[in-house]
């Protein structure tokens, strides 16, 4: 009988969606729910826009999902990916699938549900002619055919009001209206000199208006698919448009563009649109600021940028200033909670990003690096931090009033593998390579020494006068620091593979150590005899490995997904599994109190668990 604490999940942190520079993004929501939907890499994220704490992720697609659309009952979900696949799955209990079809030899660019929620338009790439094509969604049979395009389609809408209408538009420059069912090809509109990225019916049926890179947009008869006029020029976009939506009254359209502004037109009934107002989105006026999509959900404006970050204005107020969110595009490999702060989270990934969380609000900013490196791993103690990349270089920083200070950087001569500092006295980092261990103090590099074997990972007491040393070879070698020098004084045998991660624990009476071959370790510090061991239920490498802040926990994260936590009172076979804590697995790791574990990961968010007793 097991009896282990019950986890449960308290927030989640969302990534954002996935950018391409030139391109549009699509993010769809349900007016019902008020939750939006966006893909990042193999994820589909439902956002919920007035509870952003509350994110579902469905997982189960093989390949970079690009395009969801719920049905118009809510009940479904469609889902497009880079393969040419199409998953229809359920909105409620556990995400059931209802139905998978290859529908396209190419990448699914958008799609879109028919008002019945019978039918499916899909548009995309393919070879050959097959660039768009609907079906039914329970059987998967064609509802026609779509000639007429030569080139990548990028976006296909649906009329919503009898009698059915579909349009679509691509990188052909044209614009194509189909009749049916069943679809059958009526005729190409010529009236853009660009791509045109996207195309989109009024709610009401009357209009439809399709953008382009040639900044101009333009609206049509819906019915019969003739032009009836188009956005004026005057105060327009100076950039390509991306993407449009219309307001559910059907009388404003929202456009974003790579000009970095965002502007809402009235539409007349004759189809001309004038600009009523000019959205600016906070930002630095980078590359990153460019607009790329866009989404009209009720009383909000959904904006997002080419750097991921949300901005939300609402409709009824626009001068008031947008809620922004933001959060990583890629893994988030280090995860560090500050001892003088332990609701403030700070999560890294490989682009060059640091951001802030607060437990209990989420998102609250990004730390603002002056030096422009790549980050594979990150550490803090006592207001002090330091990271590394793939450079032969260690970054160190002072963090005050949540920014960052006083930024030097460090050549330690070799590629570093890990880096450790000194709890009470930051200052002193003791920083692995290949060969041996480098012990810095500031920004000054004390002593390099080769210890002749190969090193991974490493760890230093808060008092800098011990450090821990794990190899290649899965031996830990207990080293005594004194001024600049190290002597060894024990080594441990147990792991039976390379060392991944040691850490001390915060009483400073132990140290768990955990490998790449599934295995973690607790020893005791004075006696260095194993404390807990046959921790071995994980199935794939230990990425992290972290302590509560009272010594009776051990939680460990791996390439399986799962997190695992040990208490020390209890055999290992009494552990506590978070399953599929973050798809691809989990790299960052620690407790922000005794009952409470926060995770980063491969899928790019942050999740938030609480532990209960049995």
């Amino acid at each position: 009988m097991l009896s282990c604490m019950k986890t449960e999940l308290k927030e989640t942190y969302a990534c954002v969606p996935s950018t391409e520079r030139g391109r549009g993004i699509l993010i769809s929501g349900d007016p019902k729910s008020n939750s939006v939907l966006f893909c990042n890499g193999r994820s589909v994220i439902l956002w919920r826009l007035d509870r952003p704490l509350q994110v579902a992720v469905y997982a189960e697609h093989a390949y970079n999902v690009t395009v969801a659309r719920y049905s118009p009952n809510s009940e479904w979900i469609a889902s497009g990916d880079i393969s040419g696949i199409v998953r229809i799955w359920g909105t409620r209990n556990e995400f059931v699938l209802k139905n998978e079809y290859r529908v396209l030899s190419g990448r699914i660019d958008d799609l879109q549900w028919s008002p019945d929620g019978m039918r499916i338009v899909a548009c995309g790439d393919g070879k050959g002619k097959s660039f768009v094509r609907a079906f039914m969604w329970d059987s998967g049979s064609n509802v026609g055919e779509f000639d007429g395009h030569s080139r990548r389609v990028l976006s296909c809408s649906f009329k919503p009001t009898r009698p059915f209408r579909i349009a679509s538009c691509g990188e052909d420059f044209l614009v194509n209206f189909y009749e049916g069912p069943p679809f059958k090809f009526k005729q190409s509109l010529r009236h853009h000199s660009n791509f045109v990225n996207c195309l989109r019916f009024s709610p009401d049926g009357n209009k439809f208006i399709s953008v382009s890179s040639d900044k101009k947009g333009i609206l049509y008869d819906a019915k019969t698919g003739e032009k009836m006029g188009e956005l004026s020029s005057e105060d327009g976009h100076q950039g390509s448009i991306y993407a449009v939506t219309w307001s559910p009254d059907s009388k404003q359209v929202l456009t974003v563009s790579a000009d970095k502004f965002a502007k809402i037109w009235d539409i007349s009934e004759d189809g001309n649109g004038k600009v009523n107002k000019t959205l600016s989105c906070p930002g630095s006026g980078g590359v990153e600021d460019m607009l790329v999509g866009c989404l009209w959900q009720n009383d909000y404006l959904v904006i997002v940028s080419l750097g991921g970050t949300i901005s939300i204005y609402s409709a009824s107020d626009l001068d008031k200033d947008p809620m922004s969110f933001s959060g990583h595009l890629k893994n988030a490999n280090s995860l560090v909670v500050l001892k003088s702060d332990p609701k403030l989270i700070l999560t890294s990934s490989f682009d060059n990003l640091i951001v802030k969380w607060i437990q209990g609000t989420g998102y609250c900013g990004k730390l603002e690096k002056k030096v422009n490196s790549q980050i594979k791993c990150l550490v803090a103690a006592g207001g002090q931090l330091a990271s590394f990349g793939f450079n032969n270089k260690i970054w160190r920083a002072s963090l005050e009033g949540g920014q960052c200070c006083n930024e030097n950087e460090v050549d330690v001569g070799n590629q570093p593998k890990d880096v450790s500092l000194a709890l009470d006295s930051p200052e002193l980092a003791i920083v692995t390579i290949e060969t041996g261990v480098v012990l810095l103090r500031g920004t000054n590099v004390l002593s390099t020494t080769n210890l002749g074997f190969t090193v991974t990972a490493c760890a230093i007491s808060p008092d800098g006068t011990e450090a821990i040393i794990g190899a290649q070879d899965g031996k830990l070698r207990v080293y005594s620091v004194t001024g600049n020098t190290l002597k060894e004084q024990a080594i441990l045998e147990k792991h039976r593979g390379p060392i991944t991660v040691i850490r001390y624990s915060p009483d400073v009476s132990m140290f768990a150590s955990a490998d790449a071959n599934r295995e973690a370790v607790v020893w005791d510090r004075a006696t260095r005899e194993m404390k807990l061991k046959d921790m071995l239920y994980h199935t794939a490498r230990i990425n992290c490995l972290a302590w509560s802040p009272d010594s009776t926990k051990v939680a460990t994260g791996a390439l399986d997904t799962h997190v695992i936590i040990y208490e020390l009172s209890k055999p290992p076979s009494d552990r506590t599994t978070i399953k599929g804590a973050h798809l691809g697995g989990v790299y960052g790791l620690s407790f922000t109190d005794d009952h409470s574990v926060v995770s980063s990961g491969e899928d790019a968010c942050v999740r938030v668990w609480t532990l209960t007793p049995p």
